[in-house]
């Protein structure tokens, strides 16, 4: 009876409030514009960061490699500005500099950082050939296991062409190799994968930055040799933590086979080779996949989760609670462990960033300062940027930050605002009630953000995630996380196998969680991929909304509208070519991607489908005549919007009338200079050359290549095709 006035009045202090803050003035002058931004000044540092990525993100955008030069001028004029800075008492110049120094900063860094990182890249496919090399990474793959060797010796490659590393797939029967152990192999190498069509996920690029020079798969099995080369101290410490992760990961899968198993190594040390595609995709589609990457939640309990038992511990005892600072105490054994988990876990973004962040919190407790949970994430963004300006592509440190900003800003939020009245009721329901509320808000928050993330990256955003993780939630924070902890704690004396089989029932939940959320209708939406420019403006816009406090925050929902529509009005290509050239799908009449024939690059087709929001894959999503498709021995004739005629060749005899009718030719012979009736015509030289093609159909043909996308860069195993390399084609502008 008394908690229902209490919440009527609170509704309509609320409804007040915001009623109020609507109806007064916004701030249209720059005057009104300037004093809302001196009253932010305590959040201008968060900006840093912001510009120090913007700075990395126009380096990674630039089509050509910027000289040595370029990078040395933007250097030399961050640290002018720097100077001036020191001069001008200006506030609204200081900032500017400011913004323009760090951005300047992260262009140079993401420079240096490539050059730091270059090695050679395989131009071509070669081999079988016989391999020697120190195993660095081995790690469950599929059916069998994959390697990654360094240090090597290959036949029949110089020392200047040999890459830094190679990573290799082998077939299951043997047990996996230590790291540190040298190795024979006789293996195929490839260069690295282009994406699969213009604006996917370009391995490559990702595979440099790893200083992965090819890839591949074995022919039998590895060999053991001697130890051929010393390596450097730095990689010595490498391996001996390598060799602790991959001791600890074999010790979970030995007492939890399967996908379970992997699992709890994923929440250990950070190897998620063994879980199996379709467990991960229900804990994906159930909004619970950041149970799979060690971040914040990871980190806060194992490190505040020791920090309380041993404060709780020290506590009993008199002799030390009097005399000593237990709390003081209590953050050093929490900040070692959290240094510790980190190491083994890998240290990826997410978990750098939940490491700097609790670093930070437990330092203020040692040198008693209050602990800034936002600026703690700027700098945690800082400390990562520069340590690997490449993240800002990754979809983990995309994701990561967005949702721990979104989820600090409505902390801040609610702190600002009259404590609700929850307290009514008894003790247990009222502490039962906060902790369900909390685990509610952050899924929902921490959805939301992600969401553009999930779509750009994933193509699938969930709607069931804040039920997955209610479920779920409990059960992670008090029996998978804690005992998987005590698990590793008494691995060295060997009494693990008790809490890694209570943390494995744990895990079983969670995977029933997954597999019955995702079962739900309407739990996923899968969508095409958005451009490159429609997340950059949805990025710009949720960044101006979390990072400001005051009423012009909302002016963040203009860029994020605009980049809404800018995803949902661009075009999805009509046509795309594989990089085999004998790939090739065409967007029929109904709206949806159909094959002319059965793919040959499995792999590209797939991505094609899931990139243009399909969740078929590429057996079923073969042409039929319905589709308006007629294809026989000789190649295969479509009819697209608009009219046009496209045509796939198989043989040579098929050109000539093929080059009379057809408004797009995609050939699997040469052609000749006789083809000249086709606006475009594309000939296995050119497919091979330019890695596929993206095609769009209109009152103009446009088209893009994807190493036209990917630009002249470090990364692309070969020189990206010019103009007149191509074999018939006639460039356009291009969407």
């Amino acid at each position: 009876m008394g908690v229902g006035p209490n919440l009527l009045s609170r509704r309509l202090a609320i409804r007040t409030e915001i009623k109020t803050a609507w109806n007064r003035p916004w701030p249209i002058s720059w005057s009104e514009v300037g004093a809302e931004l001196r009253e932010e000044r305590d959040r201008w540092p968060l900006w840093l960061p912001v510009a120090l990525g913007f700075g990395i993100a126009v380096y990674f955008a630039l089509p050509t490699e910027p000289s040595d030069i370029w990078a040395s001028a933007a250097a030399l004029t961050a640290l002018a500005s720097i100077f001036v800075i020191r001069l001008t008492g200006r506030n609204p110049v200081r900032m500017g500099l400011s913004v323009l120094a760090a951005a300047l900063f992260g262009f140079a860094i993401a420079k240096v950082r490539t050059e730091l990182v270059a090695a050679p890249i395989l131009s071509h496919r070669i081999g079988p050939l016989g391999i020697e090399g120190q195993i660095e990474q081995a790690e469950l793959h599929g059916t069998g296991y994959r390697i990654v060797l360094g240090h090597l010796h290959i036949r029949r490659l110089s020392e200047l062409d040999t890459p830094a590393r190679v990573r290799i797939s082998l077939k299951a029967g043997a047990e996996l190799p230590p790291p540190g152990s040298w190795w024979h192999v006789t293996a195929v190498l490839m260069p690295p994968p282009a994406p699969a069509a213009p604006g996917a996920y370009d391995f490559g690029r990702a595979a440099y930055f790893m200083r992965l020079g090819a890839v591949g798969y074995a022919y039998g099995r590895l060999t053991r040799i001697d130890t051929r080369d010393r390596a450097s101290p730095w990689d010595q410490a490498a391996l001996v933590v390598e060799r602790l992760r991959a001791q600890i990961t074999a010790r979970i899968h030995s007492v939890l086979p399967g996908s379970t198993g992997g699992i709890a190594s994923a929440l250990i040390t950070g190897n998620r080779s063994a879980i199996s595609s379709d467990d991960e995709q229900a804990l994906r589609d159930a909004g619970l996949a950041h149970v799979l990457a060690i971040a914040g939640l990871h980190m806060a309990l194992v490190g505040l989760g020791l920090f309380w038992v041993v404060r709780a511990g020290l506590a009993t005892i008199p002799a030390i609670a009097l005399r000593w600072p237990i709390k003081k105490l209590s953050a050093v054994a929490a900040l070692c462990s959290a240094t510790f988990y980190l190491m083994i876990s890998g240290a990826t973004s997410a978990s750098t960033r939940a490491f700097v962040m609790l670093a930070m919190m437990l330092l203020s407790i040692l040198f008693d300062r209050p602990a800034l949970s936002m600026r703690s994430l700027a700098l945690a963004a800082a400390v990562i940027l520069v340590l690997g300006p490449e993240s800002v592509l990754e979809p983990g440190f995309q994701m990561s930050f967005a949702a721990v900003m979104s989820l600090i800003a409505i902390a801040e939020w609610e702190a600002r605002r009259e404590k609700r009245d929850l307290d009514a009721g008894p003790s247990t329901l009222r502490h039962l009630r906060r902790y369900l509320r909390g685990i509610a808000v952050t899924s929902f928050v921490g959805s939301v953000a992600t969401i553009p993330f999930a779509i750009f990256h994933f193509n699938r955003a969930t709607h069931y995630a804040v039920l997955g993780n209610l479920l779920a939630m409990p059960v992670m924070g008090f029996v998978v996380m804690p005992f998987a902890a005590l698990s590793v704690l008494l691995m060295p004396v060997g009494l693990d196998a008790g809490p890694l089989h209570v943390t494995a029932w744990g895990i079983n939940f969670m995977l029933w969680v997954g597999r019955w959320v995702s079962g739900l209708p309407g739990a996923v939406s899968v969508m095409p991929a958005w451009p490159t420019g429609a997340l950059a403006l949805v990025s710009l816009g949720g960044l101006w909304m979390g990072l400001w406090r005051r009423r012009w925050r909302w002016f963040g929902l203009v860029p994020l509208l605009i980049g809404l529509a800018v995803a949902y009005w661009t075009p999805q290509p009509d046509i795309l070519v594989g990089r085999d050239g004998a790939t090739v799908a065409l967007r029929v009449p109904d709206g949806s991607l159909k094959l002319l024939t059965q793919a040959r690059d499995t792999y590209s087709a797939d991505e094609w489908l899931r990139r243009d929001g399909d969740t078929r894959i590429s057996e079923d999503a073969v042409a039929h005549p319905s589709d308006g498709v007629i294809c026989d021995a000789l190649g295969c004739v479509a009819k697209a919007h608009g009219g046009m005629r496209v045509a796939e060749v198989f043989r040579p005899e098929a050109l000539a009338e093929d080059c009379a009718d057809a408004d797009v030719v995609i050939s699997k012979a040469p052609v000749r200079s006789t083809c000249a009736g086709p606006t475009l015509v594309i000939d296995p030289a050119a497919s091979v050359r330019s890695s596929g093609f993206a095609i769009w159909l209109g009152p103009s043909i446009r088209w893009q290549s994807v190493e036209e996308f990917r630009g002249h860069r470090p990364w692309s195993a070969q020189d990206w095709p010019r103009k007149a390399q191509y074999r018939r084609i006639r460039p356009t502008s291009l969407p």
